[in-house]
């Protein structure tokens, strides 16, 4: 796509070890597709072992992928040209410790090849946008956590990149360390930076991400922006309450419910819909009914409201309740892996077990 930051087409790494005298393949990536588009806070979240660093190794050069392929502003991903476009603050970050905050900028300013005068001229816009200034000659060794992150963000943008990749930035914090971890990444993406977050926290990714790919077991899940996760391949429950007359009974609105054939108005054809009645039940008064119904989509909410009015029900109430990103999140995962591990008998691109277990931890 024309303005895909970061596109990743088909990925896939396998890692091949020997155990115990026999071969043995790890699915670490298996077909990953997705694209992160320019000026958003795009959101990589799943399970330890879900591939998600692997990912982001892959992006950055680090590990060769198996098949498949992925680009960063067009370039591919891991050449000399990507990488200068790109800012990493990696999991444990470490700065030694004789450094202060300026003196750590100046190292990397270093790294990046840059002059005196333009490492200074950063450094002094970096500590007040991560709001060390006047912290900026401490040794880092009386930095807290929150500190500490916030200074890993300033080294990840000293050279000023586009693109930031930020791999479980609030980890480890208290809550007062992620807010002000979180404010900084959101005054970065309103400086139109396109942000890329690897994250386990779903808290943290429902607060910050424009949009979220949820991985497990080296595949993508799902992907969109966090409402729309949260409606898809499930019903959505539905609450109503609503009067009858004396001569309508339970088993007619359960008729209307669940027996009525949903056609699409539009077609005349039968529509691709969801409708599930979990329970009706009376309420004190005679003339009340409850019911949680579970449907699809908002049209299928409609569709329903017009049949039981067109039964001659009244609707006193109606609720909609949207899962929340932690049910979605458990749903998709659990999602058994059409793929599992299994010893192979071939020789070719091995790794030792150490580092099978490193990539498949993250």
């Amino acid at each position: 796509m024309p303005n895909a930051i970061v596109d990743v087409r088909d990925l896939r790494k396998v890692y091949r070890s020997w155990s115990w005298g026999r071969r043995r393949e790890v699915h670490a990536l298996r077909g990953v597709s997705l694209q992160a588009h320019a000026g958003e806070v795009f959101g990589l979240l799943g399970p330890n072992g879900a591939g998600k660093t692997t990912l982001i190794k892959t992006l950055l050069g680090v590990v060769r992928p198996s098949g498949g392929g992925a680009s960063l502003f067009g370039l591919p991903a891991g050449s000399t040209q990507a990488r200068q476009k790109v800012g990493y603050l990696p999991e444990s970050l470490r700065v030694d410790r004789h450094h202060t905050a300026r003196s750590a900028l100046r190292y990397y300013g270093r790294m990046s090849r840059m002059g005196p005068s333009e490492i200074n001229r950063r450094s002094d816009e970096l500590l007040e946008l991560v709001g060390l200034r006047g912290r900026d000659k401490e040794s880092v060794r009386r930095f807290s956590k929150g500190m500490y992150q916030r200074l890993g963000l300033a080294q990840a943008l000293m050279h000023d990149p586009s693109l930031l990749v930020l791999d479980e930035p609030t980890d480890g914090l208290d809550p007062v360390g992620r807010n002000e971890v979180r404010n900084v990444i959101q005054r970065l993406s309103d400086s139109g930076k396109t942000i890329f977050l690897n994250s386990h926290i779903l808290q943290e990714v429902e607060l910050v991400c424009t949009r979220v790919a949820i991985m497990a077991l080296g595949e993508i899940k799902a992907i969109g922006p966090i409402a729309e996760l949260a409606k898809s391949g499930q019903a959505s429950p539905v609450f109503l309450r609503i009067a009858h007359s004396e001569t309508q009974s339970i088993e007619s609105v359960r008729s209307v419910v669940a027996n009525h054939p949903v056609v699409d108005p539009a077609t005349s054809d039968p529509a691709d819909e969801s409708v599930e009645l979990v329970s009706v039940d009376q309420r004190p008064s005679a003339n009340e009914w409850t019911m949680n119904v579970g449907l699809s989509d908002q049209a299928a909410t409609d569709r329903l409201v017009d049949r039981l009015r067109a039964a001659n029900f009244s609707i006193l109430h109606l609720e909609t309740k949207q899962a929340s990103l932690e049910e979605t999140f458990m749903r998709l995962v659990n999602q058994p892996s059409a793929v599992e591990a299994e010893p192979i008998a071939t020789s070719s691109g091995h790794a030792t077990d150490s580092q099978v277990t490193d990539e498949i931890s993250a």
